[in-house]
């Protein structure tokens, strides 16, 4: 039987009981058809899973009861930072959903040079919030019980200027690279990976990757669309040097 997970932003505790939020309550039993009775498994980011059983439900009401608390030992060995130019419209869903399945700790939205994306700081906010949301419901299906950080939108430059002075091995995805995964050595740190938007890296964010220590990755022959370059080079790594 398949393990429903359901993701809750609250601490959690063994013999606890408490009510899902709203929306989540309304897709559990409208959506799941789920009963009083059923098990219901819960997280909330700490790296565990809270195994319940349903004790209340209504249209829009369910209560659950924790009766135990299990670690989840799925992260990645290998540490990722995605940091991806912002891409249009549904792009930007997918990139976040799956990069969270593969395994990404950290997702860095990215405005460069050719970003076609113009984020306001209202619709910024409502665009994290949602990306967050995408997160989450990943995890859900993927059963990570930790979720990966998701920055606010930044300007390349912005970013390049806070990194920490780790061990991170600093990747950008270019097509005209020679290095290739598999000649990559991590660190303790892991890698940040960089991935431009549409028109990818214009001459100026190179420039700027190139003084904060980038250096240029390679996956082949073929000129990849931003939603699948950073996918495809993250499925890569993590094979050859981390969950692989």
């Amino acid at each position: 039987m398949r393990t429903i997970r359901i993701h809750v932003d609250q601490p959690l505790g063994i013999s606890q009981e408490l009510q899902l939020p709203a929306q989540a309550a309304e897709h559990v039993g409208r959506v799941l058809r789920m009963n009083a009775g059923d098990p219901l498994t819960l997280f909330n980011g700490d790296g565990h899973d809270y195994v319940g059983v349903i004790v209340a439900l209504g249209k829009r009401e369910l209560t659950i009861k924790v009766d135990a608390k299990l670690a989840v030992q799925n992260e990645s060995p290998l540490p990722l930072t995605l940091a991806q130019g912002v891409a249009r419209g549904e792009k930007m869903d997918l990139i976040v959903q799956k990069a969270t399945e593969l395994g990404a700790v950290r997702i860095v939205p990215l405005l460069t040079e050719r970003s076609e994306v113009k984020l306001d700081p209202a619709r910024a906010e409502k665009r994290l919030a949602h990306w967050r949301a995408v997160a989450a419901s990943a995890c859900e299906q993927c059963g990570r019980a930790r979720l990966p950080e998701i920055t606010p939108a930044q300007p390349l430059t912005a970013w390049l200027s806070g990194l920490p002075n780790d061990d991170a091995l600093r990747l950008a995805l270019l097509p005209e690279a020679q290095l290739s995964a598999r000649e990559l050595r991590f660190g303790s740190a892991g890698g940040l990976l960089v991935i431009g938007p549409e028109g990818g890296l214009g001459e100026r964010d190179i420039g700027a990757l190139n003084q904060a220590r980038f250096v240029g990755l390679r996956l082949g022959p073929r000129i990849l669309r931003t939603e699948t370059a950073g996918l495809a080079a993250m499925a890569a790594l993590q094979a050859l040097h981390g969950d692989g």
